[in-house]
Parts: C-alpha cells; sequence; structure tokens
C-alpha cells in the first residue's frame, strides 16, 4: 500500500482527478492524440484497476452531485458557443441529426448487442439509448484539431451539444421502462421524454433571458463578478429544472446557454474565455472519475 492509498480521502480523489485530467490534455496535445484517449487511459491508470490514486467510492453519493455541477458547466459553455443564425442555416441537417440520427443509432445499437451478444430486450435497450449521445466533450476537441469547413463544422458542434440533452433524457426514461414492472411505461416513454424536453426547454429560456438581463445591464453586476455570476446561475437553472421534472436540467442548462451566448452582453468575450477554461478542466476530472468508477472486470463479465 502507497502513502497516497494509505491517506486517501474524497478531497484527495478530486484532486488527483482533476492533475490527471489536465495531464492527459496536455499529453494528448503534444502528442496529436483526441483528448479523451489519454483521459481514458489515465481513468484507468489512476483508478483502482491501476495505481488507485482516485477512488469515486469514497465520494459517495457526492460523486453524482460533483458530476451533474461539472456537466451544467460543459453543456453551459457548449450552448453559448453555438451561433444562432448558423443553427438557423443548418437546421434541417441538425433536426434530423437530433432525431432521425438518435433514433437510428438507437436501434441499430440495439440489434448489435442483442445478435452479437445475445443481450436481452432490457439491456439492449439500455445501451442503445446510451450509444445515442455523442457529446461536446467528445466532438468539439476532435473539430478544433480537424479542418473542416464552418458549415460542417456547425452542424457537428450543435449536433455534440443538443444530443446530449436528447439522449441523457431518453436514457433516464429508458432506465425507469426496464425497472418498471408495468408495461405501460413502453407507451408513455415517447410522450415522457418530449415533455421533459419542453420542459427543459422553457426553463432554460426563462433562465438563460433572466441571466442575459442582469449581464446587460453595465454595472448592475458588480466588475468582475459577472462570469462567476453567470456561473452560479447556470448551475441554479440545472438543478432547479431537475428537483421539478427529473432528468430535465441538461435540456435547461444547455437551452440557457444559447440563449446568453446570442445575446448583446458587454462581457461576452470574457464568459467565453472563463468557460472554456473552466470547462477543460472539468471534462478532463469528470472522465478520469467516470472511467475509474468503472471496473475493468464488470465490462468483460457482459461478454
Amino acid at each position: 500500500m502507497s502513502f497516497f492509498e494509505f491517506h486517501q480521502s474524497a478531497p484527495l480523489t478530486v484532486a488527483f482527478a482533476l492533475a490527471a485530467g489536465m495531464l492527459g490534455q496536455t499529453v494528448a496535445h503534444h502528442l496529436r492524440l483526441p483528448g479523451i484517449v489519454a483521459l481514458l487511459v489515465l481513468g484507468v491508470a489512476f483508478g483502482p484497476d491501476g495505481a488507485n490514486l482516485v477512488q469515486p467510492a469514497l465520494l459517495g453519493d457526492g460523486l453524482a452531485s460533483l458530476v451533474g455541477f461539472a456537466v451544467a458547466v460543459i453543456l453551459f459553455e457548449g450552448g453559448m458557443s453555438l451561433d444562432l443564425r448558423r443553427l438557423k442555416r443548418s437546421g434541417r441537417a441538425i433536426r434530423r441529426l437530433v432525431t432521425v440520427g438518435a433514433l437510428v443509432s438507437m436501434v441499430l445499437g440495439m440489434i448489435l448487442v442483442a445478435v452479437v451478444l445475445g443481450w436481452g430486450w432490457q439491456r439492449s435497450l439500455l445501451f442503445g439509448t446510451l450509444v445515442i449521445v455523442t457529446g461536446p466533450t467528445v466532438v468539439t476537441p476532435l473539430l478544433r484539431r480537424l479542418k473542416v469547413k464552418k458549415p460542417v463544422s456547425t452542424v457537428l458542434e450543435a449536433e455534440g451539444v443538443l444530443i446530449d440533452a436528447v439522449g441523457a433524457i431518453t436514457a433516464a426514461v429508458a432506465l425507469e421502462v426496464v425497472l418498471s414492472p408495468s408495461d405501460q411505461g413502453v407507451l408513455l416513454a415517447g410522450p415522457v421524454i418530449v415533455g421533459r424536453l419542453f420542459f427543459g426547454v422553457a426553463v432554460g429560456m426563462l433562465g438563460g433571458a433572466l441571466i442575459a438581463l442582469l449581464l446587460r445591464f453595465r454595472g448592475l453586476v458588480p466588475e468582475g463578478l459577472e462570469t462567476v455570476m453567470t456561473l452560479s446561475l447556470a448551475v441554479l437553472v440545472f438543478e432547479a429544472s431537475n428537483a421539478v421534472v427529473h432528468e430535465s436540467g441538461i435540456a435547461a442548462v444547455t437551452v440557457a446557454g444559447l440563449v446568453v451566448g446570442n445575446s448583446r452582453t458587454h462581457v461576452a468575450r470574457e464568459l467565453r474565455e472563463f468557460k472554456e477554461q473552466l470547462t477543460a478542466l472539468f471534462i478532463g476530472m469528470l472522465f478520469v472519475l467516470l472511467v475509474a468508477d468503472v471496473r475493468l472486470a464488470d465490462i468483460f463479465a457482459l461478454g
């Protein structure tokens, strides 16, 4: 047992996850690799199956709260980065990717694991809903490295951000359907998904408008506190929406970011710079913690 393992604690686990996350992104940059590759490797290397320096189990229920906080910041920044005018020009392609594309991915994913691995419909359904998501944590770093035409970049970036809300809500509803003792859950799944999305969008539009209003008037928020105020309110939008309707917060915080990012504020540049740096920090920590929380033996046991 190493010195760090003997003195391991929840704060030390978070500290190691933060450091490993930034180390992974630095190494990936110099080796010209996608950041997620290095983060996956370091998550295993630092986790219980490796050096055992990152022990997510020590965080208990706090892990879910920490992940929620990080996701709120990441998706708010993702929403802010979307240009509404470009979205309108590529609206048809984006809508097809987020709706038809998501449905095709889910169905093909279900069929693949059912046929190849022989999984039952419950596990196949969960797998299908999980592979819907691409996410800004994967797409955005890749787009920064690849020279892609602007219209294509806009479509992929928008899909990466917006599909998170669709995929997360769909996966949550799928889990509820699988765990439900009644067959009615399958029939209600569609309306429930749409209802949660609409509620999240409504909360996000309202919350984003209020944040943008606060930032529009110079001096209303003390100078230097604008970015911190925005961050705190974005997290509040996320958690408040989740508190009212389960798993609607992802849609709410994404839309709030979209509203704020396309509003005229005197701190738009500072907001983007601050959010980009914070997002890089949280992406690294998030991947390391979540990868370390999954044991290799459990993965191999799936077949």
